[in-house]
């Protein structure tokens, strides 16, 4: 009798996953793939959403893992794809990851990819005529306003710039009244930069500020000479940046050579980061820079310490990807996800569904609102860099 009970629960077990050699033969995994930039100069944002994915699904298993839709237990594995933040790239990998078992993905990094990429979605789900990819994708990084609502497939957890360049620019009129004019610098091949400094200088405009001018320059330059120039020719009060930490560096450094040394210093969230307190700490002093991310709830300061030990480093992006474990760990759960492959694209409807009807989800700050067209409302605060580190400077009420 006991040899067939042994037999009995074998078969069973085989039932859940096809059986092995190994010792942990009735061990069940879900592979949940991310992708995005971990080549080139962006490629930070790729290695640290990686590290925040692999820190979550670390924490989701120790509390035992995700129930699956037969009642087992899985524990969460992650795998990571480098797309080298080219939208074609973006779209192999993509279809790549779209051709196994997986019923969802996370990413990308960069706007452009995701602009791309979701249009090659179905546009409206269940739509016979359209034959677009039918596959669930939820954003970590990619910033650029409005790109969830290409696809009823695609999803974002990034927060809205435009609410918070509007909070900003509202409060810089509101406590620093002497102020009147603003000089912009933008990474103008950067879909990410170019849109965010359309939203600063229309919300900086908007609060009565005078916008003395502009400097371009590209992703991959590494001379600013000419642009700062241009921006000491300004003297505005304000000079506001929109570029990636490894610019940003360049131009603050440009800055502090030719002596430009504006009464504010504004840059783009994506730079409240380590990465320019790395690069730049001492002219990056005083800058003031919105982000959704803080370790400054008991839940923040936890996820910035894992997101460390698996070598990245916690942001406002990476902090999105952990957050988007547990939201997946949430909806496989609540969907009943059945993770076999024979229930690929019926878990992937179940999945588009359970994110769409998301209405709120837990945040490190605090509670995420979702909207109809499938972005998030993030709660969000004011940081400035002080003596190397990233202080909070203002918390906007809810």
């Amino acid at each position: 009798m006991r040899n067939a009970t042994v037999a009995l629960t074998a078969l069973l077990a085989g039932s859940v996953l096809p059986l092995s050699d190994g010792p942990l033969a009735q061990d069940r995994t879900v592979k949940i793939t991310g992708f995005g930039a971990k080549s080139g100069v962006v490629r930070v944002f790729g290695v640290n959403s990686e590290a925040a994915m692999k820190a979550a699904a670390e924490e989701i298993n120790k509390a035992g893992g995700v129930t699956l839709g037969d009642g087992t237990k899985a524990k969460l594995t992650v795998e990571f794809l480098d797309d080298r933040c080219n939208a074609e790239e973006g779209i192999s990998v993509v279809r790549r990851i779209a051709s196994t078992d997986a019923f969802v993905a996370v990413g990308p990094t960069c706007s452009n990819v995701a602009e791309s990429l979701f249009g090659i979605l179905q546009k409206k789900a269940g739509d016979a005529s359209d034959s677009g990819l039918q596959f669930p994708i939820i954003a970590d990084v990619a910033a650029k306003g409005g790109l969830a609502k290409i696809s009823e497939w695609s999803f974002r957890n990034v927060p809205s710039e435009f609410e918070m360049y509007k909070s900003l620019m509202a409060w810089v009129k509101a406590t620093r009244p002497e102020l009147k004019t603003l000089y912009g610098g933008v990474e103008k091949d950067f879909a990410h930069s170019n849109a965010t400094f359309g939203v600063m200088k229309a919300q900086a405009e908007a609060n009565g500020l005078q916008v003395a001018g502009t400097s371009e320059w590209l992703l991959n330059d590494t001379t600013f000479s000419t642009q700062v120039r241009d921006m000491k020719r300004a003297n505005a009060d304000i000079v506001a940046i929109s570029a990636h930490p490894f610019t940003t560096c360049g131009v603050l450094k440009e800055m502090q050579r030719q002596g430009v040394k504006p009464k504010l210093l504004i840059g783009l969230t994506s730079s409240s980061s380590i990465e320019t307190l790395q690069g730049c700490a001492a002219q990056a002093e005083g800058i003031i820079i919105p982000t959704s991310f803080a370790p400054v709830t008991p839940e923040a300061k936890k996820a910035a310490e894992q997101v460390a030990k698996h070598g990245g480093s916690a942001d406002l992006h990476s902090a999105a990807a952990y957050e988007i474990m547990f939201i997946l760990k949430d909806v496989i759960e609540s969907q009943k996800i059945m993770a076999k492959p024979d229930t690929v694209q019926a878990d992937r409807n179940k999945m588009r569904e359970g994110l769409a009807a998301l209405k709120e989800t837990n945040g490190l700050l605090g509670k995420v609102g979702r909207t109809a067209d499938r972005e998030a409302i993030k709660p969000f605060l004011y940081v400035h860099a002080k003596d190397g580190n990233w202080v909070v400077l203002h918390k906007p009420s809810s």
